[in-house]
């Protein structure tokens, strides 16, 4: 566990909460399922968290608390103190009643686990010790402080090895370096994916419309495990990647006993968190793909595939515009990973470009060097210049991507030119009085 960026006040908390959590886990040894992955822990938390909260009573972690302050309180179930001293006071309290009274703790704690830095997983499953295990992903996202992707996949892996023999490994076999990781588990595991050799499969995947005005209205397929299929609607689902999420959380909802159908059925109710793949409508009879919360090489792929897509699903859809910010700690691979942006932008023969940020110029480079025209190339420095250029270029039909990494404030974006900028606070992510308060900075 690295800890020379860290101040010796917030490793005193980090301890004090780690013991906390060891105290009410022994005290109420709810289930835990731990997930996590370069992209789509969020989603496959929250599909997991909709299966089984029918049948169980669940506690999923809210907001960014993944790492070691906010996985601890997500156990206490309570909010962070910030820089009150009353807040923390709180959170001893909350602690306190959790240990000593009658309550109905969760029976099921469903915990992301983000990795920023080597030895992170191993310092979160020391003491929380989860009995499933779920990795959605292993790809060029925050590498800054690993090596390459291979050191990626070693400290995710983490949560697999750690598993013991009467654990489950929920693990996406469409990705290489997950799929090793099968061999390392000592535990049963559960594959899913798209390709043949899953376990928990997805085939037969289309898009369902709204029949008054035909626009994309979600996404079903057939889930097929163990020699069964079941037809699955996933109404608020828009891209094709997101269906792994439902996957993971089929896979989980099987070990607590809940069948197939049922699980079809309570995944019509998942939901996409705010920023991820949401659609939205925009000024002048457009629509925007919100996919503004965070970003990386393969999220990036996948969402301008899913404008593709959507794009080719309906007559209602004109240009295919994206608006892209830097893709953050990437480390010395962050020219030829905004390079590869471009290529897929050319590849999916997109009509406009908006670049956001300095390390935009290597994808804008990229598209330049490809004869795309310079009409169409635009790059700011900021969000909110983007956003605009935009309103003021949109036309009726356009299809709008928007995405960055969390840093690049991406969603300024999308509340510029969506059509119920009064709604933001309910369909846009960061929207909280705190993130507001923030103002954009160059990073």
């Amino acid at each position: 566990m690295m800890t020379d960026h860290k101040s010796k006040k917030i490793l005193m908390l980090e301890k004090i909460l780690r013991q906390m959590a060891v105290l009410v886990l022994k005290r109420h040894k709810p289930q835990i399922v731990g997930i996590t992955g370069s992209v789509g822990k969020t989603s496959a938390k929250e599909a997991i968290a909709t299966v089984l909260e029918k049948k169980l009573r669940v506690r999923k972690t809210e907001k960014n608390y993944n790492n070691e302050i906010g996985l601890p309180l997500t156990i206490i179930g309570a909010e962070s103190g910030e820089r009150s001293l009353w807040g923390w006071m709180k959170v001893a309290l909350k602690w306190i009643w959790v240990i000593l009274a009658p309550i109905k703790y969760p029976e099921v704690l469903v915990l992301e686990m983000g990795a920023d830095r080597p030895g992170d997983i191993q310092y979160l499953v020391d003491f929380i010790k989860p009995n499933m295990a779920v990795i959605t992903d292993i790809s060029w996202s925050h590498v800054e402080f690993f090596k390459d992707v291979e050191g990626v996949a070693k400290e995710k892996g983490t949560l697999v090895r750690e598993l013991n023999e009467k654990g489950l490994a929920v693990l996406n076999v469409d990705n290489p370096y997950i799929a090793k990781l099968k061999n390392q588990a000592k535990c049963n595991v559960i594959s899913f994916g798209f390709s043949e050799e899953a376990d928990m499969k997805a085939t037969d995947i289309t898009f369902s419309y709204d029949e008054a005005n035909q626009n994309p209205k979600g996404l079903s397929f057939k889930l097929n495990f163990k020699g069964t299929s079941i037809p699955v609607r996933l109404p608020n689902i828009l891209a094709k990647h997101q269906i792994y999420s439902a996957l993971a959380a089929a896979a989980i909802g099987t070990q607590f006993d809940i069948n197939l159908v049922e699980i079809g059925l309570a995944l019509e109710n998942f939901v996409s968190p705010c920023g991820r793949m949401n659609l939205v409508k925009g000024i002048k009879e457009t629509h925007i793909i919100d996919d503004t919360y965070n970003s990386s090489p393969t999220s990036v792929a996948a969402a301008i595939d899913a404008l593709n897509e959507l794009h080719a699903s309906s007559e209602n859809f004109s240009r295919k515009i994206v608006v892209l910010g830097d893709m953050l700690e990437l480390g010395e691979e962050s020219g030829a990973k905004h390079k590869d942006v471009a290529k897929k932008f050319l590849a999916i023969k997109g009509n406009l470009f908006f670049a956001v940020g300095e390390r935009m110029q290597s994808a804008v480079n990229e598209l330049e060097k490809n004869n795309f025209p310079e009409s169409a190339i635009f790059h700011f420095e900021n969000p909110m210049e983007a956003g605009r250029k935009l309103q003021e270029i949109m036309q009726k039909g356009d299809l709008i991507l928007v995405k960055g990494s969390q840093g690049m404030r991406m969603e300024k974006v999308v509340e510029e030119v969506m059509a119920d900028p009064q709604n933001a606070e309910s369909l846009l992510c960061r929207q909280s009085q705190h993130w507001r308060e923030i103002p954009w900075r160059k990073v």
